[in-house]
């Protein structure tokens, strides 16, 4: 009786506060509402001399419940899907990062010197397709096209090598191997 009454009373207002603290989070603003819950009903001093509970205990316990998963979150290293622990290598993979740099050199001296030229401008150098363009003295569309095909070519080299297996490529209506 006396918790359905904090909750009939002080709930729909408490959740809105919470919900503004947590940004909008609906389901973090439930659990932190029912926390607080928990608490009022384990402290008498939440209710006042004719025993209805204080609003300001119950927003002043909500803050500070929030609060605390806050700092719970950012004190935490952060969380990487298995997509991303490729991306954060540790220091042991150094000697792999050399060898994968020295496969990548090996197959881009294979290419023709004008997609050796195209890959080194558009990735090494970090130009634009423009500012490749003048340097190499050749229209924005030839860009674009000679930089699709040294990437392709490149690819079969590092497959061909044994640099990675090839995946299979979905083109419209099937698979083909790549």
């Amino acid at each position: 009786m006396a918790l359905r009454h904090l909750n009939d009373v002080h709930g729909p207002v408490l959740l809105a506060y919470i919900t503004r603290l947590t940004r909008g989070n609906i389901h973090w603003a439930q659990d932190i509402l029912q926390e607080t819950y928990l608490r009022a009903w384990r402290n008498p001093e939440a209710r006042n001399s004719d025993g209805r509970w204080s609003r300001a205990w119950l927003f002043t316990v909500a803050r500070r419940i929030t609060i605390d998963h806050v700092r719970a979150v950012q004190a935490r290293p952060p969380e990487y899907l298995d997509e991303r622990i490729d991306a954060h290598r540790g220091i042991g993979d150094e000697f792999e990062r050399h060898l994968d740099r020295r496969e990548v050199r090996e197959a881009i001296a294979e290419l023709p010197e004008r997609q050796q030229r195209i890959l080194i401008e558009i990735y090494f150098r970090e130009r634009t397709v423009e500012e490749a363009a003048e340097i190499l003295g050749i229209p924005a569309g030839t860009v674009k096209s000679r930089t699709f095909y040294a990437l392709k070519a490149l690819r079969e080299r590092l497959v061909g090598r044994g640099f990675w297996a090839a995946e299979p490529v979905r083109v419209s209506g099937g698979l083909r191997s790549a």
